[in-house]
């Protein structure tokens, strides 16, 4: 029983982070510079271009640990207020891979007075996606014949779209998404019934202080799936230090859910929520960007002692000279 539980609750917190493991599961790689990825009005916020791979792995010692790998690519187009994105992704977990790919259009409407030199600018975004689902039932076995199980490896596609709003004034950013905001028919990968509420509402909000050589960004993140009303917020604070060759950064994440799940261990009855803690540390070299995070799970009761690794790499292109008179990293 002890062990039933243990593998129930683990399961129960890695829902949290892989969200049903449909389209890219909303981890720790926004805080490298990569808004883009959670919010399609990011699209070409800047006045050149951003490009970013990541790679997360999780359980190094674990067979089939679920592993991510994305891809994207934004920037403004020409001088207009239009950007443009694309977003590839590869998801892992098991007998269970998903890819997929978004396409995103965003305007920017610069606000205020006719100073250009200061940044206060309100966007809209939407990416539209295609999602291919596997299921890879060629190793099943059973003792007596099950009809569900095909024996072969299963796939099923459908598209969905994303939408989202950022408002930057100088170095105070809010952003907020819609994320899977069409009802997938078609999704009968599992059974002949599959939910196709799979709607995820983000808000995030921070701000950057100090100009000088160092810097400080505290941020939330909260997000809400609306089908199973599970519910996290990550609290987030980031430290900069301008140098010679660029830029060195460092913070640290905790993210906690509102939701926990009950357990029963050695005859006792208890509730644990997910909590995460993930340090995370950086480097702009010129136009280059590299960022490390862990994120490291606690609680009585874990799949595993070992943490998440994430690695991001980025190219930044078409940027001048600073644009607006703040330090706001995003929008430069």
């Amino acid at each position: 029983m002890k062990n039933l539980t243990f593998l129930l609750i683990s399961f129960f917190a890695l829902s949290f982070n892989s969200y049903a493991q449909e389209g890219i599961p909303v981890y720790f790689d926004y805080l490298s510079d990569n808004y883009y990825l959670v919010f399609p009005s990011m699209a070409g916020i800047s006045e050149g271009g951003k490009v970013r791979g990541t790679i997360r792995k999780q359980w190094f010692n674990v067979d089939e640990a679920p592993s991510l790998q994305t891809l994207n690519a934004n920037f403004r187009i020409a001088d207009s207020d239009s950007g443009v994105g694309i977003i590839f992704h590869n998801d892992a977990n098991g007998y269970h891979s998903q890819t997929g790919f978004k396409a995103t259009y965003a305007h920017h409407l610069r606000m205020g007075g006719e100073d250009i030199r200061s940044l206060n600018q309100l966007s809209f975004g939407l990416s539209v996606g295609y999602l291919q689902s596997n299921l890879d039932e060629s190793e099943f076995r059973s003792v007596f014949p099950d009809p569900a199980i095909t024996g072969t490896n299963n796939s099923v596609g459908y598209f969905n779209v994303d939408f989202g709003m950022s408002y930057n004034f100088r170095e105070f950013y809010a952003h907020a998404a819609i994320t899977n905001a069409l009802g997938s028919s078609g999704r009968d990968l599992y059974s002949a019934i599959e939910i196709d509420n799979l709607r995820r509402y983000l808000i995030s909000a921070g701000h950057f202080f100090g100009r000088n050589e160092w810097q400080l960004e505290p941020s939330v993140l909260f997000q809400l799936t609306e089908y199973t009303r599970e519910k996290t917020l990550d609290i987030n604070a980031k430290v900069y230090r301008d140098v010679d060759f660029g830029r060195l950064w460092a913070g640290v994440s905790y993210r906690r859910s509102f939701d926990g799940a009950q357990f029963q261990s050695n005859g006792t009855f208890g509730e644990q929520r997910l909590q995460l803690i993930t340090p995370i540390i950086g480097a702009n070299i010129k136009n280059f960007l590299v960022s490390y995070n862990y994120s490291y799970q606690m609680g009585d009761i874990r799949f595993d002692n070992g943490g998440f690794h994430q690695i991001t790499v980025g190219y930044d292109f078409g940027q001048k000279e600073r644009k607006y008179d703040c330090y706001c990293p995003a929008a430069q």
